[in-house]
């Protein structure tokens, strides 16, 4: 599941373009009908990924420590 969740965060992000960023659930949701139980993973992966940053209220922020929603963008 991980490599998937990887491409699938990658993927997103490549659609989006630089400029603009998406949510750990749309991933999510892109891998499972029950997807809720993956959002905490989403964050583990996009933490382990060196061309992805989790954004929070404009600034930086690590997606396994920060709290409440974050949003996914290319570095």
């Amino acid at each position: 599941m991980t490599d998937r969740m990887r491409a699938a965060i990658l993927d997103l992000a490549l659609q989006r373009g630089r400029e603009k960023s998406l949510c750990p659930s749309e991933v999510a949701r892109a891998l499972a009908t029950d997807w809720r139980p993956l959002m905490l993973e989403v964050r583990r992966v996009a933490a382990e990924m060196p061309e992805i940053v989790a954004m929070q209220n404009g600034a930086e922020v690590g997606p396994r420590t920060a709290r409440g929603p974050i949003r996914l963008r290319l570095r």
